[in-house]
């Protein structure tokens, strides 16, 4: 009888190759099932309106040259909340008030990463800093001591005598030009106004080159160049090849070894000079900063890239900022001749027949401080405010947004928005008296300075600057155009777009002085 070993053996083998193919099959059958799964719950999402894209650059194209004014358009037809892809990232553009509430107010921790740019790396000493720096412990204690002790009220009253020696220094070259009847470049005046009060302020003094303009001025102008240059790695990490080749990179490190140098020799200078205790109000930021090393009285310890990075966001937050908003200030009185008159006659009754306007002088021009506002809410010095980046998914709007989306905030198109505003676009700084909305980051109908954790912590001091600079040249100078036969309505309005947005043409006047025996007198 024959054994029935072959018959098994090979029953066996046909049922193991038959379970293997099962097995096999149901493997596949897993993996496209959780594919599916996978795709369908993503296809859930339930992402706000978006315009349509291209391939691979995806809403790149429609962002134009002025970005604040495009997405504006954009919102007007896709709503407050528009998802859009800049090249491979995912991006939210926030532009209403309830938006904005709803992002900096209930969602405030979600929000507030910082996506980390190539520029800010660079020239951020790896984003060290306090305005770009990711949420986290180190940017809770940097923003914690620039609040505390470098930008608090205190120390913002502290340097009132920076502001008067720098703001008396404009008024002399302004009153030099009266004397020759000629116009004034005041755009660039306010540019080194600002920059060398912020440098003093920073850094203990100007740093004037031979030709007399601040060296570090120009170096600090060249990175906020820099910063608003288009970088393809930025939007396509895997082209980041090509900024190589363009230049903008090798730009970006000569610039930062440039800066180096100069860091390096102030921080060392502060070190070894001694400085003044018995005028403890007069010390810079960078002395105030060694001094809390120094002491230990700091709960993070400080590298000098750390100092080299805060100090960069001195001169990149408030220099160009506060002149761009004194230069849009002033072209707004130009074109609006009967509100000037008023803010003048402010000026002048509060002054009086004093020689120098003072603190105090500058708390009682109420009507000055609504032309402030009302300046601010049409012009914005910063109009999409600094990205901000998910930390994780979140709901708001009732739309579901992605973590790692990177977020802009359309203050220029929330300022103007006519459900919010009566007559948007006209610059009528009445609206703001008896009015209680401010531009502190409360009221997210009106936040240039941005709100929540993120919020700007320089605001006090550089609206400080901006009023003292604004009452002297308003109370000591009459101005008008250069050309009789162009009135102020007819005055080029057109915008250039950088890290702020400044006006296209230079703004040039001819400064008149108001009371020429007064400066006869005080000359003698």
């Amino acid at each position: 009888m024959a054994l029935p070993g072959p018959c098994l053996q090979q029953s066996w083998q046909e049922l193991h190759k038959i379970a293997f193919n099962q097995v096999l099959l149901s493997l596949i059958f897993l993996i496209s099932l959780l594919y599916v799964f996978k795709r369908l719950r993503s296809g859930k999402l339930n992402l706000p309106p978006s315009p349509p894209k291209l391939p691979i650059i995806g809403n790149l194209h429609q962002l134009g040259t002025l970005p604040h004014r495009s997405l504006q358009a954009l919102s007007n037809k896709y709503g407050p909340l528009m998802f859009l892809y800049l090249g491979n990232v995912p991006t939210l553009v926030v532009s209403s008030p309830d938006m904005a509430r709803e992002m900096m107010k209930t969602h405030d921790i979600i929000f507030s990463n910082r996506p980390q740019t190539i520029a800010g790396n660079i020239l951020l000493y790896g984003c060290k800093d306090i305005g770009f720096s990711p949420y986290g412990e180190y940017w809770r204690q940097a923003k914690k001591i620039c609040v505390l002790e470098l930008l608090s009220l205190k120390s913002v009253q502290s340097f009132q005598y920076v502001r008067e020696e720098e703001v008396e220094a404009l008024i002399n070259n302004i009153r030099e030009s009266c004397l020759k009847g000629a116009s004034v470049n005041l755009s660039e005046m306010l540019i080194a106004t600002s920059n060398n009060i912020i440098s003093r302020c920073t850094l203990g003094q100007t740093f004037e080159g031979e030709n007399g303009k601040s060296r570090f001025g120009q170096l600090t102008r060249r990175v906020m160049e820099l910063f608003s240059a288009f970088c393809i790695g930025d939007f396509f990490p895997s082209l980041g090849w090509i900024d190589v080749l363009t230049g903008l990179i090798p730009s970006l490190k000569a610039t930062i070894r440039e800066l180096d140098v100069f860091f390096d020799q102030v921080i060392e200078e502060h070190k070894t000079e001694k400085s003044d205790d018995s005028q403890p109000n007069k010390l810079d930021l960078l002395h105030i900063l060694l001094r809390l090393q120094k002491n230990g009285m700091l709960d993070i310890e400080l590298t000098k890239d750390n100092f080299k990075a805060i100090l960069m966001d001195m001169f990149v937050a408030g220099t160009d900022t506060t002149a761009t908003v004194l230069e849009w200030l002033m072209a707004e009185l130009i074109k609006n001749s009967s509100i000037m008159k008023r803010a003048q006659e402010e000026v002048r009754r509060v002054v009086s027949k004093k020689l120098k306007i003072d603190e105090n002088d500058i708390n009682k021009m109420d009507y000055l401080k609504c032309i402030l506002k009302e300046t601010l809410r049409l012009h914005p010095p910063v109009p999409l405010l600094l990205p901000r980046e998910t930390l994780t998914s979140v709901k708001i709007g009732g739309y579901d947004i992605p973590p790692k989306t990177r977020v802009y905030t359309n203050t220029w198109a929330m300022q103007r928005d006519p459900k919010v505003w009566e007559r948007p676009e006209e610059f009528l700084p009445e609206r703001f008296e008896d009015n209680p909305v401010d531009f502190r980051g409360q009221d997210f109908e009106f936040i240039p300075f941005g709100g929540g954790r993120r919020g700007c912590p320089g605001l006090t001091f550089g609206v400080a600057s901006i009023e003292y600079v604004v009452a002297n040249i308003l109370c000591w100078f009459d101005w008008k155009l250069p050309s009789a036969s162009v009135e102020g309505e007819d005055l080029d309005m057109s915008e250039s777009n950088g890290l702020t947005v400044t006006k296209k043409i230079p703004l040039h006047l001819v400064p008149i002085l108001h009371s020429p025996s007064m400066y006869a007198s005080s000359a003698l």
